[in-house]
């Protein structure tokens, strides 16, 4: 009875319109639009790579071994289960060409195929031919390369250059690859060449580091799951790695994946600012219906009856803002489609996708009730005699018990559902942490602003302007809560963003001229190794060397369990790792725990493993590991744990075993050097004329490579902090019209006493500073301590202010306000006194 009763009354109330809640469905409409957004951006790039998976692997299945080539055996059984197979090695190797100030190197990731490349897709090359035809070359063998690779040697069609010992003609520029994206990260552009062609470079000899990939083309009807199993069980054990169509490219699916959630968690912040501005607008609507609540009370409803027709109206009106919020989530990113899908390196296919849309609706309708639950419960247990004078202001603070259980189990609901979709439970904690301590530490400011604008007060005798915009801060007429609320906390996700963006970037310009070395050389061949130390040696500018065998190895069991059961999903396993051998240990090197061999041990194979890391899969003194090498198995038993220190940039190896293990097995050395700047291009210049096959890699160049793509992290980042700002901006436009009728009659008073339009204008303008600038303080507050402890614990880097940055949020939040604030002030300013205060009663 009561839901009919109320549905009737809140339908009557509806027919008034939306007067009053603009801001309130703007808020809604914007966080849930956010979010959608970026979750149908993320299912379309998903979607594209789903659709294009076997594109981008190159074949419908591919089998991969580490640094060697299949085997007979093993190449009979993938040419078995496939009708084509297509062999492709994948490897870094220094490009040389003759200039006129000498010769000139650049670093390149080469790619070498054969006949069969690509068994998908189309290579697009400039001029116009063929890839067999390009690599046939005319005098010396053929290849392509990426145009910016071209463009930074002077190279043009026809031009000659060096892959190790062996001289390569440039046929064409290459345009498209449609295997990139699945290749994954490179260090360097790209160069294409056939394998035959490098017989003789020295680039692919034992012990080089190299992948070939075996890219299969399977009948229409092949069962994926079949040939995977089939071909592992096989073959597993000699280090045979598999990834078919499906999974296409798994390290862009991943970051997308990881980076679409993050943003959706930044969203969510926005989602709570504009619940800030959903709570103020129910409030101040509530309060106008003073006397229909009183006559509602007065004809005999009950506070069941009032909850409900408000609850009801209200509800509509949400469910309108959040259907807004999914048509633009889902219209704008397919509008956009064709910008977006151009400046994407991978395929996105831009439709309807309902799941981001489900995610998106699900979370503004948690936020909706979390956000007005409040007020309405305040508003139904006001007194009916009360009502006709505050429909909230003598209202308990807190509700009946049963709605503060309610609002605590719907934000349970919230961080649920944010930790399911977005796959990182202690991430979403974190954020929800963050939020609701800015929230606390913004109410707490308000009523501080509040108690030291009364404080203030009387020492601003003689200054009016002050003394005005003082008593309305901390008057019990002002939104100073609101305001405080929606502007702190979008600066506060604003402030914390720019410090982790700018600590980031520091850590990495700042760290590395003390800390990283000059050079990374690999492929350094063993009787390479005495005229490489000797050039090294001898030179002055050279601080210091470090050198170590190289091998790649995959781990494959641990106590003769296979390691995905040990160890779940540990990016150890993920794939080969690093392995060298030492008699001794350096004097870098700390052991934390155990013992290590002898120098002359000869027994069975022992190792000593990265501490961290092991700690982390659960190892311990004694424990056994498996690990394939060039295709043997290696048995090995841990020894000892010891400290590694990836953070350095310098040489770090998961295990070392000792030299009798290894030393038998083809390998080549890696070795770091630390030199001065001025010397580096020298160094560079004698080794590689000395040495052509070895490759270097310039960590500065590495590292411009990581920040570039961190670059384009925070600038998406910081698109999705934006949004937050622009709700909290819009909860502000709504506070401001709020009060509008406040202003008025302020202004009214005023002029009555003899005020100036221009010192109340003053007036208003202070007030709006001192609120933003008390707002920006406490979210610049919020920032740092946000962007500490990301940078402290979760990017263990050191932190430091950001200055610039931090009085951008000032300077930022006290214009926002001041904008704001005088947006509405133009109506108050230009009323007549007479007729405003005619109409109060």
């Amino acid at each position: 009875m009561s839901w009919g009763i109320a549905a009737r009354l809140a339908r009557r109330e509806l027919r008034g319109g939306l007067r009053g809640f603009r801001i309130f469905l703007a808020c809604l409409a914007l966080g849930v639009a956010a979010i959608a957004g970026v979750g149908s951006v993320r299912s379309a790039i998903e979607a594209g790579l789903a659709d294009q998976g076997a594109i981008l692997l190159g074949g419908d299945a591919q089998a991969e071994f580490t640094y060697r080539f299949a085997t007979q055996e093993e190449r009979a059984a993938l040419e078995r289960v496939s009708n084509r197979v297509s062999e492709v090695t994948d490897f870094r190797s220094m490009l040389a060409v003759d200039g006129p100030d000498g010769v000139e190197r650049a670093l390149t990731q080469v790619k070498s195929v054969d006949a069969a490349y690509p068994l998908l897709g189309q290579i697009q090359l400039k001029p116009n031919m063929s890839l067999s035809q390009a690599l046939v070359g005319q005098d010396k063998p053929g290849a392509v390369m990426a145009p910016v690779l071209a463009d930074r040697l002077g190279l043009e069609p026809g031009d000659t250059f060096k892959l190790g010992s062996k001289e390569f003609q440039l046929s064409a520029i290459l345009t498209s690859e449609p295997d990139d994206a699945g290749d994954g990260f490179g260090l360097g552009p790209r160069t294409i060449v056939r394998t035959a062609d490098l017989e003789g470079s020295g680039l692919l000899s034992s012990g080089s580091l190299f992948e070939t990939r075996y890219r299969l083309d399977l009948d229409d009807n092949a069962n994926l799951d079949a040939v995977a199993a089939e071909l592992l069980m096989e073959f597993e054990d000699n280090g045979l790695s598999w990834r078919d169509s499906r999974n296409g490219a798994p390290g862009i699916a991943a970051f997308v994946d990881r980076l679409g959630n993050f943003l959706v968690l930044v969203g969510l912040s926005g989602l709570a600012v504009g619940g800030i501005g959903v709570s103020s607008a129910v409030r101040a609507y509530l309060g106008q219906k003073t006397s229909v609540l009183a006559t509602l009370r007065t004809l005999g409803a009950s506070r069941q009856v009032i909850f409900l027709t408000y609850f009801i109206q209200i509800g509509v009106l949400a469910l309108l803002g959040i259907a807004i919020g999914l048509l633009l989530g889902a219209l704008i990113p397919i509008a956009l489609g064709p910008v977006i899908s151009s400046a994407l390196p991978i395929p996105a296919i831009f439709s309807l996708h309902p799941a981001p849309l489900a995610e998106a609706a699900l979370y503004g309708v948690l936020t909706a009730l979390i956000f007005t639950l409040w007020p309405l419960a305040r508003a139904e247990d006001v007194r009916a005699a009360t009502l006709f004078r505050d429909a909230l202001g003598s209202a308990s603070t807190f509700p009946a018990i049963r709605y503060i259980v309610a609002t605590v189990l719907l934000v349970g609901a919230l961080l649920g559902a944010a930790s399911v979709f977005s796959g990182n439970a202690l991430l979403t904690l974190w954020t929800a942490a963050g939020v609701l301590t800015s929230l606390i530490l913004l109410v707490l400011a308000s009523a501080l602003i509040r108690w030291i604008a009364r404080l203030m007060n009387p020492s601003a005798r003689g200054r009016p302007v002050l003394r005005w915009a003082l008593g309305t801060i901390g008057g019990p007429g002002e939104n100073t809560a609101t305001v405080v609320l929606s502007l702190g906390l979008g600066l506060s996700v604003l402030a914390a963003i720019g410090q982790i963006d700018g600590n980031l970037r520091s850590a990495i310009d700042r760290d590395l001229p003390d800390v990283a070395p000059s050079y990374f050389f690999v492929d350094i061949q063993k009787d390479q190794m005495p005229g490489y130390l000797q050039r090294l040696e001898n030179d002055p500018a050279v601080s210091r060397i470090d050198s170590a065998p190289m091998l790649r190895g995959i781990i494959s069991r641990i106590n003769g369990l296979p390691a995905k059961e040990v160890a779940g999903e540990h990016w150890v396993i993920r794939g080969d790792r690093g392995v060298t051998y030492a008699a001794q240990p350096d004097a870098r090197t700390r052991v934390t725990a155990g013992t290590w061999w002898d120098a002359d041990y000869n027994g069975p194979p022992l190792v000593s493993f990265a501490a961290e890391e092991a700690e982390e899969m659960g190892l311990k003194l004694g424990d056994t590991i498996t690990v394939n090498i060039l295709g043997r198995d290696i048995t090995a038993e841990i020894t000892s744990f010891r400290e590694v220190d990836f953070s350095t940039a310098g040489i770090g190896f998961i295990m070392t075993m000792n030299p009798s293990a290894l030393a038998a097995a083809p390998h080549t050395f890696i070795s770091t050097v630390y030199a001065e700047q001025t010397a580096e291009a020298a160094i560079l210049r004698d080794l590689a004329g000395q040495f052509p096959n070895i490759t270097a890699i310039r960590v500065r160049d590495a590292i411009d490579r990581v920040s570039e793509l961190l670059g384009g992290i925070g600038a998406a980042i910081r698109w999705g902090a934006a949004a937050t700002l622009l709700t909290g901006f819009l909860v502000l436009i709504g506070a401001a019209a709020a009060g509008e009728g406040a202003r008025t009659y302020e202004a009214a008073v005023l002029k009555t006493l003899g005020a100036s339009r221009a010192r109340i204008l003053q007036s208003f303008a202070l007030r709006s500073a001192l609120l933003g600038g008390g707002a920006a303080l406490v979210a610049l507050a919020a920032g740092i301590g946000g962007g500490w402890a990301v940078s402290t614990f979760v990017m263990e880097t050191d932190f430091a202010v950001i200055w610039p940055s931090a009085l951008g949020i000032v300077a930022g939040g006290v214009l926002a306000t001041i904008a704001a604030g005088l947006l509405f002030a133009w109506r108050p300013l230009s009323s007549r006194p007479a007729n405003v205060l005619r109409a109060r009663e």
